[in-house]
């Protein structure tokens, strides 16, 4: 299934905040722990840049069910004031037998697995996903989104990977071209011809002190970057 035939003619692809987990190297998959504090201050922060120039009427929200995902969208739909829909097709990759395991528990008692997953090669005996299936429902749940002008869509780092490389037409050997998203940072895709084009990656919020934002004067406590900042090396679900 390509996407080129969706709804909707822009995605936002926005990763949920920040957990213990995330904070601990600890891989959530489809395992579901909720934000931390941090995690919902990043929410928090974000949400208004990415409602930045959207309206209500024209703007549709979807989200993975996970508790991580859900507390992360409806930080947005507070400040949009739109209802945001559930979708269990948007969960993480599911990651079998490393769920709930940290990067070095899963090396320590899985070395060949691990060395195949950091190498990027497919992941044989762990159970859990293939990274095409993780794809095909994840497109389908976008698939029956009602036609908008654009649709955020509040998902997880291995599966946003895998919606941008199907959307983008990418084989899996051109799997982690792009660098994975960081903790509530997103990315953007419009669909220009007949192809969908990639046009910012890994975008965020950087904090600023409380009451200033870079270029803007008084208001939300951040500013964004671009291109963002690589996620922590111990985030495990960042590199799905």
């Amino acid at each position: 299934m390509t996407g080129r035939a969706l709804p909707v003619p822009r995605l936002v692809l926005w990763r949920h905040g920040r957990t213990e987990w995330n904070a601990a190297g600890r891989f959530q998959g489809q395992l579901d722990p909720p934000l931390d504090d941090r995690g919902r201050r990043q929410a928090a922060q974000a949400a208004p840049y990415i409602a930045a120039g959207l309206t209500p009427e024209d703007t549709v929200v979807v989200s993975s069910d996970l508790v991580r995902a859900t507390e992360t969208a409806r930080a947005l739909t507070a400040v949009l004031g739109v209802q945001v829909r559930l979708d269990e097709r948007l969960r993480e990759h599911g990651m079998g037998s490393w769920e709930g395991l940290t990067r070095a528990e899963v090396a320590d008692r899985f070395p060949e697995q691990y060395a195949a997953w950091m190498a990027g090669r497919p992941v044989h005996g762990r159970g859990g996903e293939d990274p095409s299936a993780v794809a095909d429902r994840a497109l389908e749940a976008l698939a029956d989104l009602p036609p908008a002008g654009v649709a955020v869509v509040v998902t997880h780092g291995g599966t946003a990977g895998r919606l941008i490389e199907r959307l983008l037409d990418l084989g899996p050997e051109h799997r982690r071209m792009f660098g994975p998203l960081g903790n509530c940072a997103w990315s953007e895709l419009v669909v220009q011809g007949s192809r969908w084009r990639l046009l910012r990656h890994n975008s965020s919020v950087l904090p600023q002190p409380v009451g200033r934002v870079e270029g803007v004067g008084p208001g939300p406590t951040g500013t964004v970057a671009p291109e963002g900042a690589p996620p922590p090396p111990g985030d495990a679900d960042a590199v799905l």
